[in-house]
């Protein structure tokens, strides 16, 4: 007797078309995640922005916005693949209503409103604090490097653009006078109906190359005297001599590709990043601030992130730990101002030992000092041990579940954009999970 199968007929058609609900289970994060963009938030600044009433209707705004962030959650971050996920994945149609949006199309989307798409985060951070995710007894803050949309052969230390310009400009200067002699042979042979002033090929692409040379090399330069500035009105070393402007120094890049990314140190040797920082409510992993800086070293960013928990929720975390990079005495002394109660490293934890205490630090200010002996006296049961467990899976998921290893855009302002998505789509997903 012949084993019975189910029925499967590839040809049929259905007599009654399915709705968008049946693509997905019920309790997919794609109804979810759709629901909350449509119906939870304010896109009133992507809106407003639709008031013209001639041309072809575009695809709804709110759609758009629930895809990309859908996408995010699902570690899809190109436009192309998020296009190719419309037309071949079950769960991207349950967002987009079988809608399907190009590549070029999402693109410009992102790009045109990214802005305001970045202001999404306070908004699904004030539905998870809604929801009794943002609990702030504890809040661990760090920073993870993320490879810019740039590559670190594509830039050149201030010292080789001194030695390259001169060469460069002679070389220019060399095939500038060829070509000039070349078209006035050319002239007298062809007769005057040829322009005469065209550039061949490979002059233009040497004065570009020196072009580029120039304005990087102007722009190191100007971040030197920057930084001049400041120190000097900081007090905090003193200015040029008098008569000598300060230059960078020989050793400081830039990139061409990407000028406002740094080369950073990262497993493995050195590329070319942004530092991403991120602060995570220890209870339930919500991030409760964020933001993206070009500078290596985390040090300087701490004020800032305690400032922004304190304005995207309206309260102040009572605990903070963080790990040696953010250890200073300003920013310890900012911690006791705001009646925080920190948990710093003073130093690399060696392997073994109960917390990251280091060395006696003899000579430091009275707050280092005193986190020091806060450490060393509270052992393995010091509340510095949950910063391990709260901010580091949060990144961990992120790049390596998610994938998110490398920003697709270029410039400062438009990879914090970026950096805002990915987080709103991390806390998106916990306040799915807490919804279910």
């Amino acid at each position: 007797m012949a084993k019975t199968f189910r029925p499967w007929e590839p040809d049929q058609r259905f007599l009654l078309p399915p709705a968008v609900e049946e693509f997905v289970p019920r309790d997919h994060l794609a109804h979810f995640v759709r629901r909350v963009v449509s119906e939870s938030l304010d896109l009133s600044r992507i809106l407003e922005c639709y008031d013209e009433e001639r041309g072809y209707p575009p695809y709804h705004p709110v759609m758009m916005t629930a895809l990309l962030l859908y996408a995010y959650s699902q570690g899809v971050y190109s436009s192309r693949r998020i296009a190719q996920g419309c037309e071949q994945r079950l769960d991207f149609m349950a967002v987009t209503a079988m809608s399907r949006p190009d590549f070029r199309t999402i693109s410009d989307f992102r790009k045109r409103h990214l802005k305001a798409l970045a202001g999404l985060f306070q908004q699904v951070l004030a539905l998870c604090s809604k929801a009794g995710l943002v609990k702030l007894g504890h809040v661990a803050l760090d920073g993870t490097k993320i490879r810019a949309n740039a590559s670190k052969h594509k830039a050149m230390s201030y010292k080789r653009m001194k030695e390259v310009e001169p060469v460069l400009a002679a070389e220019v200067e060399k095939w500038l006078n060829r070509a000039e002699r070349e078209d006035a042979a050319e002239d007298e042979q062809f007769g005057a109906e040829r322009r005469g002033d065209e550039l061949p090929q490979w002059v233009a692409n040497k004065a570009q190359r020196l072009e580029k040379i120039r304005e990087a090399k102007a722009a190191l330069e100007a971040e030197a005297r920057e930084a001049a500035a400041s120190k000097k009105a900081d007090d905090e070393d003193r200015g040029p001599k008098r008569g000598s402007p300060p230059t960078p120094a020989d050793k400081a890049q830039r990139n061409f590709t990407d000028p406002e990314s740094h080369i950073m140190k990262v497993s493995g040797g050195f590329e070319q990043c942004y530092n991403a920082q991120a602060a995570v409510d220890a209870d339930s992993h919500v991030i409760v601030a964020q933001m993206v800086t070009n500078q290596p070293t985390d040090t300087r960013h701490l004020p800032a992130m305690v400032e922004q928990i304190k304005t995207n929720t309206g309260r102040q975390a009572h605990e903070l730990s963080a790990d040696a990079g953010y250890c200073s005495e300003a920013n310890l002394t900012e911690l006791t101002r705001r009646h925080i109660d920190g948990y710093v490293a003073t130093g690399r934890q060696v392997h073994g030992t109960s917390t990251a205490t280091a060395t006696d630090p003899a000579g430091s200010g009275k707050h280092v000092v005193a986190m020091w002996r806060k450490l060393r006296r509270g052992g393995w049961r010091s509340r510095y041990r949950l910063r391990k467990g709260t901010v580091e899976p949060v990144f961990g998921v992120i790049k390596q579940a998610r994938g998110f290893r490398q920003f697709l855009l270029r410039g400062a302002e438009k990879v914090r954009g970026e950096w805002s998505l990915v987080c709103t789509a991390q806390n998106l997903w916990k306040l799915a999970a807490v919804q279910a």
